[in-house]
């Protein structure tokens, strides 16, 4: 590695909330290293990669998998994730500089002040261990670093400042769905968005690409990678390859460095003051499981037996039709419009809330597949495929899901090219989230109805929204959680966790807000404790 070895602050993962805090404290004048297992891309090397892309189904395409720092593959499961569970567990993301941001559809949600707080109000779950009003005022300072645009009403989450830039004009197909379900007596609103508007932050106004996922080619949808580009420019040192494999504790349980190996496998020490791992889900708790010695025989932050455990996501329904009339999907961003009627309620007791999403990415690919599997040829099918790409809806849904126990991520007996343990899940979907479910298809066909559709087609397999939570989970008490409500470590005092595995209750939206606005309090944590 070249360079120091050495800082103040040493952030292990570069994604959204890694990003954020070296950014925040290197600004802040403390010296900080970012250290990210994948490589750094360009922009314009992942628009050629997409263009270039022989299956452009797989959103994972265009990030080239590295040997070093393998990663799901939606295209070949099994490849990395060992699943021992019930429930095949198959999420996606990237191991890049700039993390999976690069491909996400840039929805912004705050959860609801009700998410804090299930245990309490209806007996199920865990409650956060401070309220909405704690993390509000990050709430808005989120929306502002990341460029969040929304629109001017009630999202049932109180704001104190509004949205920096307004909403994104809405398509034709969101203006006329939200008509047409709004006299049906459903709720259908715009999305907030991490995505300009206007111009922001040195990103130019959405132009409607409609390939958000995977990639947006002119920059206008937020990436983690500008933080990170940021935080070098304050002075930060960012080590891109360098894949941490232990964390290093003495007698007194304070950690006094990461070990990290280069492609080749040659091993460094980096040694800091205070230490953040901003790994997702999976690879936090599974960098952590690795860190056993003598002193910790269960792995770094685990006295609790807890780290790994209490794996959550967003178990996925959708529904696809015909409708009655050309609604012309695929004009704008990939996502512009929910349903918000069902994310809160006192149902909550007996089953999951959600959010439904109507989908703008274009089906062209999905119905041309589908009228070749047919055998449609010639001028028919190209007639079949315009009437039907213009009148093909799809709807999807996240259902809240609660921690439990045995859902868990543990180390592999399996190793990767480094010789590290393959991440290994047991996960399985309960009854709380299947009766919610069972509500989902309801309402898919009716909606499906109002639209008198035809070829109706459901996905009820409630697979993985890679909305992965609650691996290093939060909480007052040592005995039952990972990390205090500073996202400290309660078994070490220079340890922080920042992203979404510190998350004990995900509610039913997007996570990548919260992720943002629990990092950048954490790392004003990190900077007072340090002056």
């Amino acid at each position: 590695m070249a360079g120091s070895t050495s800082a103040d602050v040493v952030v292990v993962g570069s994604g959204v909330a890694g990003s954020l805090v070296a950014y925040r404290l290197a600004k802040a004048g403390a010296s900080v290293i970012l250290l990210e297992a994948g490589p750094r891309l360009a922009r314009w090397q992942i628009v050629e990669n997409f263009r270039r892309a022989a299956d452009k189904r797989d959103l994972c395409a265009p990030y080239p998998l590295v040997r070093h720092a393998p990663r799901p593959e939606p295209m070949n499961p099994g490849a990395y994730l060992v699943d021992r569970g019930a429930t095949p567990y198959q999420p996606q993301y990237l191991r890049l500089v700039g993390g999976t941001t690069w491909h996400w559809a840039g929805a912004a949600w705050r959860l609801l002040p009700s998410d804090f707080r299930v245990k309490t109000l209806y007996g199920v779950g865990r409650d956060w261990p401070f309220p909405y009003e704690t993390l509000e005022p990050w709430y808005g300072q989120a929306e502002a670093d990341l460029g969040v645009a929304g629109p001017d009403i009630d999202l049932g989450s109180p704001r104190s400042t509004p949205y920096p830039m307004d909403a994104l004009p809405l398509s034709w197909m969101d203006r006329r769905v939200a008509e047409l379900l709004g006299a049906q007596s459903y709720r259908v609103v715009p999305e907030p968005m991490a995505r300009n508007s206007r111009p922001y932050d040195a990103r130019p106004a959405c132009c409607g690409n409609n390939n958000c996922m995977p990639i947006c080619p002119i920059g206008a949808l937020y990436h983690a990678a500008s933080h990170a580009d940021k935080a070098e420019r304050a002075g930060a040192a960012l080590v891109a390859q360098a894949v941490a494999y232990r964390i290093e504790a003495n007698d007194r349980a304070e950690i006094v460095a990461i070990h990290c190996k280069d492609p080749n496998g040659l091993s460094t020490r980096v040694t800091g003051r205070r230490f953040v791992i901003a790994a997702n889900g999976i690879e936090t708790p599974k960098l952590l499981l690795m860190s056993t010695s003598a002193r910790f025989p269960k792995g770094i932050g685990n006295g609790s037996d807890q780290v790994g455990r209490n794996l959550m996501d967003h178990p996925a329904a959708s529904v696809s039709f015909l409708a009655n009339e050309a609604l012309w999907p695929g004009r704008g961003p990939v996502e512009m419009s929910s349903i918000v009627d069902f994310r809160d309620g006192p149902f909550r007791a007996q089953q999951a809330a959600k959010k439904l999403h109507l989908s703008n990415a274009a089906p062209t690919l999905a119905v041309t597949r589908n009228l070749l599997d047919k055998g449609l040829t010639g001028g028919e099918l190209d007639r079949q495929i315009r009437e039907q790409c213009a009148r093909r809806l799809t709807f999807g849904s996240f259902h809240e899901q609660l921690p439990s126990s045995e859902n868990r991520v543990m180390l592999s007996a399996q190793k990767d090219a480094l010789g590290l343990p393959r991440p290994e899940i047991a996960y399985s979907i309960d009854d709380y989230v299947r009766k919610s479910a069972a509500d989902t298809h309801a309402q898919f066909a009716r909606i499906a109805g109002i639209f008198e559709g035809t070829e109706i087609e459901h996905d009820d397999s409630l697979g993985a929204s890679s909305h992965i939570m609650g691996t290093a989970i939060m909480g007052r008490d040592p005995n039952d959680s990972v990390v205090d409500d500073e996202c400290r470590a309660h078994d070490h005092p220079n340890l922080f966790i920042a992203g979404s595995a510190v998350m004990p209750a995900g509610g039913s939206v997007n996570c990548t807000l919260t992720i943002a606005a629990l990092s950048l309090r954490l790392a004003g944590t990190i900077e007072a404790s340090l002056r």
